[in-house]
């Protein structure tokens, strides 16, 4: 595959574009952490025969509204649901049921894999929670999101018939650059996968309205892929570009543990 010119290892990066940007995971799972020390939640609830197939539900202290789930990022090679409890906080306050799914990680899986995993997750807290599903997810999350509800979706039709709302947070929406990137060697994405699993390149269902959400002082490849499927969906009329002021990629979803945040009342009031 020949090469653009663009550098895409630096593209792609964040962490060295961020102050204290190595601090950040040690600080997520401590909030999670304490998250979960205090919340009413089931965890470890299982959807899958590999160990990893497992998400947490995080439950308000009334009847829930519907049900709220958030999927991790990490560009599908690390992290797992118990870095990101916290995030559950703004809707559970809400008075929202919120499902937080791990999926498995490359190379055991290539990432068509995971998007199944994901919506077999979603399905699975789904049977537990009644009424409406709003779904986001960050970064690789985003990605996953988003193909909840291309066409063709992975999920199960009388899921989808509930997904009212889908909001991807600095989201990959066009997986064709990963191929000229390091971590391809891992993620193992091929031309014909690299498309297929583009929620960019492909259609997207009608019903459900969809946020691209994205911080202001993100890498220009996060600002060009939200623009991008906002650009490709946008004819549907329930397509937008939401950009956070002053937020860059490792800060941006933390509007998810305020009830009153923007960002919860994006993924929440639509």
């Amino acid at each position: 595959m020949e090469s653009s010119g663009i550098d895409w290892e630096d593209a792609f990066a964040n962490m060295a574009y961020i102050d204290g940007g190595a601090n950040f995971p040690d600080i997520w799972a401590a909030r999670a952490a304490a998250f979960r020390a205090k919340t009413n939640g089931q965890l470890d609830l299982s959807y899958g025969a590999d160990p990893r197939l497992t998400f947490d539900l995080f439950l308000p202290d009334t009847p829930p509204k519907g049900l709220s789930v958030f999927i991790h990022g990490g560009f599908w090679l690390a992290f797992g649901k118990s870095d990101w409890s916290d995030l559950a906080q703004g809707a559970v306050d809400r008075g929202w049921a919120v499902a937080i799914p791990q999926y498995s990680l490359a190379p055991a899986v290539r990432i068509a894999e995971i998007t199944t995993q994901v919506a077999a997750a979603i399905e699975q807290a789904a049977s537990r929670v009644a009424g409406p599903i709003h779904i986001s997810g960050h970064s690789a999350g985003g990605h996953l999101a988003s193909r909840m509800i291309c066409t063709e979706s992975p999920l199960p039709a009388p899921v989808l018939s509930r997904v009212k709302n889908v909001v991807s947070i600095s989201g990959v929406h066009d997986l064709r650059p990963l191929r000229l990137h390091s971590m391809n060697e891992t993620l193992r994405l091929d031309a014909e996968d690299a498309i297929s699993e583009s929620p960019a390149l492909r259609g997207r269902q009608s019903g459900p309205k969809f946020t691209a959400w994205v911080g202001e002082n993100e890498r220009p490849e996060f600002l060009r892929q939200s623009a991008l499927i906002c650009e490709a969906w946008g004819g549907f009329g329930q397509t937008r570009l939401a950009l956070d002021p002053g937020r860059h990629h490792f800060d941006v979803i933390d509007g998810l543990t305020s009830a009153n945040s923007p960002l919860t009342q994006a993924l929440l009031d639509a």
